[in-house]
């Protein structure tokens, strides 16, 4: 008979149990409501979660099996993810180099030039995908690690244990109403989908539901095991699958249960897994990584240093992107307010031009948008505007000794109503 602690690791069980209560999270999408109507319309182009989560668990179990990972010492664990890392910035700049290949009019015949690029990104692409999964079982044992020792326990492990697989990620179709900031529906969509083919369904969504809609792109989704979209940055790897790790976490809890149970809930949900990705994630780097932390700082003093004295002849203050930004949020709840509809969303138009000048190429700005990037609220200003609920948790996460106490505190609350009694 198989330990317990066997069975707790069993990551087919898991997506099971998180695949339960996950759905308890999204709000039943009733005949004729905006989740079902947006559902039909995008239903030829949505993402498959039950076949991505069957075939992604059933990895891992024989990954888990095996056991290779855990054969490594620090030091070959340390090496496996540095080479993992590299081998996707060399993929990155050769995907770059062959984008420029198709974009040069002066290249006549792109495939014939192409061809030895090509080889090499699909021989860099295999040494990827072979050295994917250790490099996975490292971190996931790096961040449970880190979690454990910080508290985040059930019977001296974390529960579920951190499972993730770097993926293609579904793009978001994001719903809001005209009439005010609130996100009515995130439906998972095909994550090749073109610019085009975004365009054409947020118009037939707005057009047919009257609604603010908006497809964008995710860096990662709290499934079991968790999606994770590829990146060279380390730091910003550890931080993401923490942060997804914390959702999963959350699942099996009442905040997590009741996810999309109201605005206020969600926006709890992710500030709190954005607080405790970024401090796990930053005590993996410590941990495992401390020369990494060397490297920033060096690489942050030569930046400074070339700067140099500013251009007297340069008067121009600095273009602040989060400043801005929750200016806009701010000016378009108080005109939403007022019911002026149309002039708010002409002055998002317009605030959109503003940041393409200042080098933000936002494809559309509007009340979808802030739906879903104001939820992210672990840093002051920016898309969540005066939004109160994002300032609650981090002043409970100040108020709280350790990252553990503030996380079990928050994760069996059922309310905003809760966290403000809480923080007051």
């Amino acid at each position: 008979m198989p330990s317990v602690n066997a069975i707790l690791r069993h990551p087919i069980l898991w997506a099971i149990i998180i695949a339960v209560f996950g759905n308890m999270t999204t709000s039943s999408a009733q005949a004729g409501t905006i989740p079902e109507q947006a559902g039909m319309l995008s239903s030829d182009v949505q993402f498959d979660y039950f076949t991505w989560t069957v075939n992604a668990a059933w990895q891992k179990l024989q990954l888990s099996a095996m056991s290779m990972p855990y054969y490594l010492n620090n030091d070959q664990r340390k090496q496996v993810v540095y080479d993992y890392i590299q081998i996707t910035r060399d993929i990155e700049k050769r995907e770059s180099d062959l984008d420029q290949i198709y974009a040069d009019p002066a290249i006549i015949d792109k495939d014939a030039s192409s061809a030895p690029l090509r080889k090499e990104l699909n021989e860099l692409t295999h040494q990827q995908q072979n050295l994917a999964p250790f490099t996975e079982s490292v971190i996931q044992d790096q961040v449970g690690s880190v979690a454990s020792e910080m508290g985040l326990t059930t019977g001296g492990q974390p529960i579920p244990s951190v499972l993730y697989k770097v993926s293609p990620l579904p793009l978001a179709l994001i719903i809001s109403p005209r009439e005010k900031v609130q996100q009515d529906a995130n439906l998972s969509l095909l994550p090749d989908l073109t610019v085009e083919q975004r365009e054409i369904l947020e118009t037939e969504v707005d057009k047919q539901l009257n609604v603010s809609s908006l497809i964008v792109p995710v860096g990662g989704i709290g499934a079991y095991p968790t999606m994770v979209m590829r990146t060279s940055d380390l730091r910003w790897l550890t931080e993401v699958v923490a942060h997804e790790w914390i959702h999963n976490f959350l699942t099996l809890r009442p905040l997590g249960i009741r996810y999309d149970t109201t605005p206020e809930l969600r926006t709890m949900n992710e500030t709190t897994a954005s607080i405790a990705g970024k401090e796990i994630g930053q005590r993996v780097i410590e941990k495992y990584y401390p020369e990494l932390i060397a490297r920033e700082q060096t690489a942050s003093g030569l930046v400074s240093q070339s700067n140099g004295r500013p251009n007297p002849g340069d008067f121009r203050q600095p273009f602040d992107f989060r400043v801005e930004m929750h200016e806009t949020r701010v000016t378009v709840d108080q005109l939403l307010s007022e019911g002026k509809i149309e002039e708010a969303e002409n002055y998002m138009d317009s605030r959109r031009q503003l940041f393409w000048d200042n080098g933000y190429a936002l494809r559309k700005l509007n009340q979808a948008y802030f739906a879903f990037y104001g939820a992210y609220a672990d840093v002051p200003g920016g898309a969540a505007g005066e939004d109160p609920v994002g300032p609650a948790v981090r002043a409970l996460r100040e108020r709280s000794a350790t990252l553990a106490e503030f996380i079990y505190r928050i994760a069996w609350m059922t309310s905003f109503d809760e966290l403000k009694v809480a923080v007051q």
